[in-house]
């Protein structure tokens, strides 16, 4: 019977998730959908060192934001238990003993200083450094610390893998160092608890980022030291920044939950994901996937070898598509959060009109304050001198649309005649007079439809606004 499909994310709590894990879990996430396998999260937090406390937290709340929750290995009583490398040391103890009764593990005394030594010596050499094996050549019971090394072949031998993603790889067991299986501390080094998990955890597929790739041949041997079958490895394409250098901040790439602080929707960014290094196939040019779309599409076979090039272009542009697809309650909710402080006392319905107009301006939601302040308070600065119109033609225009507004009924048909009408009577064009009535009535150069806006900040405001910005601009005059 063929092995049910078992993958895992298993990321390490040093830091926040940031776009590549998350990639790598949510390629993981819909191949055990398309798959009808499961999703084991665990949590590599050997590293005791580099270890973050709450990035435990960070990341079951990025997954479960994205909608990527694990079928095996989330909170349990407040904790990850059997999911939680910290807390399966007597497991690889009992793993270590068989490879150290089998020979494959010995013990090594050697100083940090003398490891230091060699890493010189070898780097002088130009030469690969690798340990030489002096308390596998002079074995002796110093007691006390030590770490437990991995003996490496010593017949000259080709270690290769079929990769899903990658294709063909092998290495050569004489490129390979006797590396640390377990550390002086007693906990296991991420090669040597990784294949104990995998096999532990049944996995069949691993599917990581291709950095892993130069410690592949370490898990195969631990995995024929064992004579354990090993997993399908499918090695996923590096994430770069728009100069093909490796991806980070200066790129504008962020953190996941920094993502949804500001205002990306999920959906879109699942999207954004998928699309860093899988596409449907040749001659597809769908963009927007529903997530059992992009389930039913996903397959290794479309996963790309060549790197991934992050665009943040492109993910806005997803999620200003995704922005304009909500109903409008369900962008009133989506933006509970964002709203500028001066709109803590505005009715729902006043901000539901808001949301209509800046609707299809949104690229994500914390930028609804810069949009929409002006809605709420008037402006504190008139940014005339933008304009192509001088300040005493700007006041003149002014006066003219006061006189005129002062006595329109505020409806979309009649507020938009009476401007018309007063451009025309200026004779100026349409455009010019209705920017100067935009900056006094919004503080702005570009803002929603003009009558639109109107309508929405009312009468009141709108006349109020009309006469401090002709009176600002008289005082400019005067000085």
């Amino acid at each position: 019977m063929k092995q049910p499909v078992r993958v895992r994310f298993a990321p390490s709590p040093t830091g926040s998730l940031h776009l590549g894990g998350i990639r790598s879990a949510l390629f993981n996430w819909l191949y055990s959908r398309k798959s009808g396998g499961r999703l084991v999260l665990r949590i590599e937090d050997t590293d005791r060192e580099r270890y973050v406390p709450e990035a435990v937290n960070q990341i079951q709340e990025s997954l479960a934001w994205l909608g990527l929750e694990p079928d095996e290995g989330g909170k349990a009583g407040g904790q990850f238990g059997p999911y939680a490398q910290s807390e399966r040391l007597p497991l690889y103890k009992t793993a270590a003993e068989k490879l150290v009764a089998d020979g494959w593990l010995y013990p090594c005394w050697c100083s940090s200083e003398r490891l230091t030594q060699l890493r010189q010596a070898a780097q002088a050499n130009h030469t690969a450094f690798k340990y030489d094996r002096y308390c596998l050549k002079h074995p002796q019971d110093k007691g006390g610390p030590h770490v437990l090394r991995f003996k490496v072949p010593d017949e000259p031998a080709t270690v290769r893998w079929d990769d899903a993603v990658k294709g063909m790889l092998e290495f050569q067991t004489k490129e390979q160092d006797d590396f640390v299986a377990v550390k002086s501390d007693g906990y296991p080094t991420y090669n040597f608890a990784n294949v104990v998990d995998d096999h532990a955890m049944q996995i069949s597929h691993v599917l990581r980022a291709e950095e892993f790739i130069p410690s592949t041949p370490k898990h195969i041997l631990l995995y024929q030291a064992y004579g354990w079958e090993t997993p399908v490895f499918a090695h996923l394409p590096q994430v770069l920044g728009s100069d093909k250098s490796k991806l980070s901040k200066r790129h504008g790439a962020k953190s996941v939950l920094e993502y949804r602080d500001e205002g990306y929707l999920p959906e879109a960014v699942i999207n954004f994901l998928a699309g860093l290094g899988w596409n449907a196939g040749e001659g597809s040019t769908k963009e927007i996937y529903t997530r059992e779309e992009l389930t039913n599409a996903f397959s290794l076979e479309r996963v790309q070898s060549s790197p991934a090039v992050f665009d943040p272009e492109r993910l806005n542009w997803l999620n200003g598509v995704y922005i304009r697809s909500l109903p409008l309650d369900r962008l009133a909710e989506a933006c509970a959060g964002f709203w500028p402080a001066v709109a803590a006392k505005a009715k729902a319905d006043h901000k539901k009109a808001v949301l209509a107009l800046v609707q299809e301006r949104l690229k994500y939601l914390a930028e609804l304050p810069e949009l929409t302040r002006f809605f709420f308070t008037d402006p504190a600065s008139l940014p005339f001198d933008q304009l192509k119109t001088d300040p005493a033609a700007a006041k003149t225009y002014l006066q003219a649309s006061l006189e005129g507004l002062e006595a329109a009924n505020f409806t979309h048909a009649e507020l938009e005649a009476t401007l018309r009408g007063l451009a025309e009577r200026l004779e100026v064009k349409p455009g010019a007079l209705f920017g100067v009535v935009r900056v006094a009535i919004t503080g702005q150069t570009a803002a929603p439809g003009l009558f639109e806006t109107m309508l929405v900040l009312g009468r009141e405001a709108v006349l109020r606004r009309l006469k401090t910005a002709r009176d600002r601009l008289a005082e400019t005059a005067k000085s």
